[in-house]
């Protein structure tokens, strides 16, 4: 097989479409599906030295796989990264960056605004294998820096925050992480690497929910890292080659068709989001509108510093609590209620009995995340049609 030479020197765009691609001898147009577990040797001798790292090549596709590779490729030119690693779900890749470089008596500082499983790996999987978190409030730059022990050696944070839409101030975490001698690892997924770089910023790490924007049509599971070829070497890799949460190949090869179209369909999306914001900003029955691509949101000006457009999500109070909410939600005729995001079809959700459940009423209050509070994640419908829509399931509310 013959690899396209690097299309690093090009625009995302285009990157989207070409980088990574490998041919085989057949010279298809679309990426090749390699749907295999394993593969065959020309001698012993070559498998020897294939276990030992000294033949390049496949092993096993728990290990390294052909149509992995390119996703994993065209994303390490996309985000600007060195190496990446592809992941079974984007939980994977959150609970892999974070859990396989760190060992019993480290320390972790993390935002409180996180996911709801993002909190559970860092307040109650990590303290079972004797690594003790902190959490803070991500936007107080002096929370990060009075947590930080001698004993930290990671940070972490999302940015946009799920589902409060906070823009956290990455280039100074950072800083404030590297004069500790901590890594910092940034989930992206609410930014995506259209609109926002963790890595030009200072962060040592990226996640994705691969499932999110980069699918985009709601068809299949995956995540990926992305960092510098020590970290993917020294902590990564044989991680994920013993323990096993590999990314199948099929889906590698549905998410690189979805990359090929990540940048219109995020930029769509994001037109799309910011239009409805500012039609929702202005009705009688919402009290509290987030949208990072508005001029009232709250980190306005570290928004224009570090990311290039507002996002494809917003998050809304409706007055009345949770059961104006809920009637809300039961109204909506285009957008449906998932709590999944990124999808071509506008998607609502109700945080506070969904993805942060788990959380205490006390814990969710101190996010921002009321009873009345909905997630809303831009699709690819007519903006009119969109705002039409809200405007009648909000007269139930």
């Amino acid at each position: 097989m013959s690899e396209v030479k690097s299309a690093a020197r090009y625009r995302p765009e285009t990157r989207l479409v070409h980088s990574g691609t490998l041919r085989s001898q057949f010279g298809e147009t679309s990426e090749a599906l390699f749907l295999t577990q394993g593969f065959v040797y020309d001698s012993a001798e070559q498998c020897e030295a294939r276990f030992k790292g000294e033949d390049p090549g496949y092993l096993y596709s728990r290990f390294s796989n052909p149509t992995v590779a390119m996703f994993e490729r065209r994303m390490i030119e996309l985000e600007g990264a060195q190496a990446a690693r592809a992941t079974a779900t984007g939980m994977a890749a959150v609970t892999t960056a974070v859990l396989a470089p760190l060992k019993t008596g480290d320390h972790v500082v993390a935002s409180k605004a996180l996911f709801g499983s993002c909190r559970y790996v860092v307040e109650d999987l990590l303290p079972r294998y004797g690594i003790q978190s902190t959490l803070v409030d991500g936007l107080d730059l002096d929370q990060w820096k009075r947590a930080m022990q001698p004993n930290t050696k990671t940070c972490f944070l999302e940015s946009p925050t799920n589902p409060t839409l906070d823009v956290l101030d990455i280039s100074a975490i950072a800083e404030i992480a590297h004069k500790g001698g901590a890594r910092l690892i940034v989930d992206n997924v609410f930014a995506t690497p259209i609109w926002q770089s963790p890595l030009s910023l200072g962060a040592d790490v990226v996640v994705y929910s691969a499932t999110k924007h980069i699918d985009g049509q709601g068809r299949c599971l995956g995540g990926v890292i992305l960092s510098s070829e020590a970290f993917i070497a020294e902590h990564i890799h044989n991680f994920m080659r013993q323990t096993g949460p590999s990314m199948s190949p099929f889906n590698a090869w549905v998410l690189l068709k979805g990359l090929e179209t990540l940048g219109v369909r995020v930029r769509a999306q994001t037109e799309t989001a910011a239009k409805l914001a500012d039609a929702l900003a202005k009705h009688p029955k919402i009290s509290r509108l987030v949208y990072p691509g508005r001029a009232d949101h709250p980190q306005a000006a570290v928004v224009k510093r570090q990311m290039g457009a507002g996002s494809t999500l917003i998050g809304f109070e409706v007055k009345g609590g949770k059961a104006a909410a809920f009637r809300c939600l039961n109204a909506l005729r285009l957008s449906r209620i998932s709590n999944n995001l990124g999808d071509a079809k506008s998607l609502v959700t109700h945080p506070a009995t969904t993805t942060h459940q788990r959380l205490t009423p006390e814990a969710r209050a101190e996010l921002g995340i009321s009873e009345g509070f909905i997630r809303y994640s831009a699709g690819l419908e007519h903006i009119d049609d969109l705002i039409e829509d809200f405007e009648q399931a909000l007269e139930k509310a």
